[in-house]
C-alpha cells in the first residue's frame, strides 16, 4: 500500500510542507473570519487529519483569529496557509502543488456564504491572453512565484 504524499508551499518559495499520509477531507468554509483570513469569498482548506506536516523551508508567522484559532501565513509573501484549531490543522487547498485531486465535498459556515457565490459558473469567461489588446502587459508577464513542486534551492537563479 503506497502512503500519500502532498506537497505544497506559498507563492514566494519562502514556506514549504510536505503531508505524509491520508488527508481526511476537503471544504471551503463561507464564514466571515475565513473571507478576510483568505481575501476571498470563502476559504478552501484541507483537514490533514492523522497525516503527519513538516515544514520543509521555513515556517509560517500565525494571527489568533479567535479565542479557539489561529492562521498561519508566509512570513514573506503573505500567502494564507494554515487553520490551526484543537481539532487539528487543515492547510489552504490552493498552497497545494496540485489541488486538483482535492476536491471539496462540504461547505462550512453557509450563514456567511455571499449570495452570488453560486452562480459564479454563469458568470462569462475569458483566457489570460484574451486581454491582451486591452492590457499588452500580459504578454511580457515574467512571472516570480515558485513553481509547483519542491526546489533544492529559493530563489533560482535571478529571480527575485
Amino acid at each position: 500500500m503506497t502512503i500519500p504524499v502532498y506537497t505544497g508551499g506559498c507563492q514566494c518559495g519562502a514556506t514549504r510542507f510536505r503531508i505524509t499520509g491520508q488527508v481526511k477531507g476537503s471544504s471551503i468554509c463561507h464564514c466571515r473570519m475565513c473571507q478576510k483570513a483568505f481575501g476571498a469569498f470563502y476559504a478552501p482548506l484541507i483537514d490533514i487529519g492523522e497525516a503527519k506536516l513538516a515544514w520543509t523551508r521555513g515556517e509560517p508567522k500565525h494571527f489568533q483569529s479567535s479565542n479557539h484559532v489561529k492562521r498561519g501565513f508566509c512570513p514573506g509573501c503573505g500567502t494564507p496557509l494554515t487553520y490551526e484549531a484543537a481539532e487539528g490543522v487543515a492547510i489552504a487547498t490552493g498552497a497545494f502543488d496540485d489541488p486538483s485531486g482535492l476536491p471539496p465535498t462540504i461547505q462550512y459556515g453557509t450563514e456567511g456564504k455571499l449570495g452570488f457565490v453560486d452562480r459564479l459558473h454563469e458568470l462569462p469567461k475569458r483566457h489570460t491572453t484574451d486581454d491582451i489588446e486591452a492590457a499588452p502587459f500580459l504578454a511580457e508577464i515574467v512571472s516570480y512565484q515558485h513553481p509547483d513542486h519542491d526546489t533544492e534551492t529559493w530563489p533560482e537563479g535571478d529571480k527575485p
